[in-house]
């Protein structure tokens, strides 16, 4: 055999063996990559999971336009209802806060590069003590009519009709 060849068979076995081996690490790298969702305590979500995943937003969203505009209050699709059944616990025992990465919300929003906005007034961890009907502070004026008012009078971003 001539250099040349001896050259090339050794490279047709490096590729080969590039080849084969390539593929399951990229496979490994990119599972490593992707989000760990933790399952919730109950038998199935209140919807099926992949529609829960994809349509979640809309339906929080909707839950607190009835909530907030109408006064309806119902615990198919509430907030709370969520925090309670997903929750993660930490080291310590205690379920962890959006601010910890393994949290439910916090895991799937933070690859997603989405910010999670709910959390800024409502707890973020089921058995947080509050005084304001699932707020962690005291909403500004406490005045539910005037609230109802302004959220209806256009002065900003409607809550209904809002684009999407």
């Amino acid at each position: 055999m001539t250099s040349m060849r001896i050259v090339k068979f050794i490279l047709s076995i490096w590729i080969m063996v590039i080849g084969v081996s390539l593929p399951g690490q990229l496979l490994a790298a990119e599972s490593s990559l992707l989000p760990s969702i933790a399952k919730g305590k109950g038998d199935k979500c209140v919807l099926p999971t992949e529609y829960m995943r994809r349509n979640h937003m809309d339906l929080l969203d909707h839950q607190r336009d009835e909530t907030v505009l109408d006064g309806v209050r119902t615990k198919q699709f509430s907030l709370k209802g969520c925090v309670s059944c997903h929750a993660v616990k930490g080291g310590d025992g205690k379920a962890v806060t959006v601010k910890d990465p393994k949290h439910f919300c916090a895991s799937c929003h933070n690859y997603a590069a989405v910010r999670v906005d709910c959390f800024d007034c409502h707890a973020s961890r089921p058995g947080e003590k509050d005084q304001f009907g699932g707020l962690k502070s005291k909403p500004a004026g406490h005045d539910v009519a005037a609230l109802k008012s302004y959220l209806h009078s256009g002065s900003q971003t409607s809550l209904r009709g809002r684009d999407k």
